[in-house]
């Protein structure tokens, strides 16, 4: 009975930690910018099949849900992700994924040469250069990294950088322990000042 209680707690607090961090990588470096306009760019992830798999549709999801959040008039979806395999480019599958499943006949655009976080910053800087307000949507741990690297490569823009509807409550929940080891590990190289929940 002690055995069955102690694995209780450990897989309650294992849940907690896991919710308790994904929740702080959310709120660290965005900030409350106003304006009409908005950018959400939707990081890619691993896409060998000719469809958008499992995480990037989760990514998708959480890209549209981020730009129903504040409904703002001027907003433009930026899907960023390369050709990972033979098949179309992470950033066309999930743009296909967006309209056909979620119905989205927002502005949409197309970054399509990226293979890493950085080349996804790199890359759609041009495309952020006259918004108001910049989301970066993924799971919360890579994309505050994306969002590190925008603060890095362009302090200027990063200023403008507000929270994406990325994270959730008990979304993922079983997986956010895990999620959230993966998400320490990558986050390693990041700076004490990157971490940081903003105010």
């Amino acid at each position: 009975m002690r055995r069955r209680t102690g694995l209780a707690i450990a897989g309650a607090a294992a849940l907690a930690w896991g919710e308790w961090l994904n929740w702080r990588w959310s709120r660290a470096l965005v900030g409350r910018s106003g304006g009409a306009s908005t950018a959400v760019v939707v990081l890619g992830y691993r896409n060998p099949q000719p469809t958008a798999n499992f995480i990037n549709r989760w990514r998708v999801r959480a890209g549209v849900r981020s730009v129903a959040a504040d409904n703002a008039p001027d907003t433009r979806v930026i899907f960023s992700g390369g050709e990972t395999s033979s098949c179309a480019a992470e950033a066309q599958l999930m743009a296909d994924y967006a309209r056909s499943v979620w119905e989205f006949d927002g502005v949409v655009l197309l970054e399509d040469r990226s293979a890493t976080t950085w080349e996804n910053i790199t890359n759609v800087i041009p495309l952020l250069e006259d918004v108001d307000r910049i989301k970066i949507a993924s799971q919360p741990a890579h994309a505050l990294k994306a969002r590190a690297y925008l603060r890095r490569q362009r302090p200027d823009l990063a200023e403008k950088l507000v929270r994406a509807d990325d994270y959730r409550p008990g979304e993922w929940m079983v997986a956010k322990p895990l999620l959230a080891l993966y998400g320490l590990w990558t986050l390693r190289g990041l700076k004490a000042d990157e971490r940081k929940i903003s105010q």
